[in-house]
């Protein structure tokens, strides 16, 4: 049975479960489990996308959540084996970085955290610590308006992600 098959056919709550592994909004969640059943991989991107878009700041921020500060293992809001195993391959760049790259991006979390009242939240998949860094640097200069929007691009591309990796299985 493929992923998406699996999805379609499972119960509600089952779904909305499964789905709050790649985004930890339960409004989100909820629209999607709701949405069902999707077409094909691609329809359900598009409507994860949709779905995204339509929810307010309060939703978007309740994702953030449920990621853990980049550089760290534990997210706020808690996460699943299936998070916290995905989180651990998001960052892997953070593996290898030097030790110095590592407190510079410790304190610009909490300066970002402070400045914008949430994590940092990047798509760390595929990035080095140094470039997550110097993209933490550069977003420090925004904005809040600017930056909730910057921040709820960031969770769509590891929404996306997450989701091809759940259909994967």
């Amino acid at each position: 049975m493929s992923g998406l098959t699996r999805l379609n056919a499972l119960p509600v709550d089952d779904a909305e479960r499964d789905l709050l592994t790649c985004c930890g909004s339960r409004a989100w969640a909820r629209a999607m489990a709701d949405a069902r059943p999707f077409a094909s991989e691609d329809a359900l991107l598009r409507r994860a996308d949709e779905a995204w878009w339509a929810l307010g700041e309060d939703d978007w921020r309740e994702a953030f959540r449920s990621h853990p500060k980049i550089g760290e293992k534990k997210a706020e809001a808690g996460q699943t084996d299936r998070e916290r195993a995905w989180s651990s391959g998001e960052q892997a760049g953070m593996q290898s970085a030097a030790e110095a790259t590592q407190a510079a991006l410790a304190a610009g979390n909490r300066e970002y955290e402070t400045r914008f009242g949430f994590i940092y939240i990047v798509c760390a998949t595929g990035k080095s610590a140094d470039e997550m860094l110097a993209i933490l640097t550069a977003r420090l200069g925004n904005d809040a308006d600017a930056e909730i929007r910057v921040a709820a691009e960031e969770q769509r591309k590891i929404t996306r992600i997450r989701l091809q990796k759940l259909l994967a299985g």
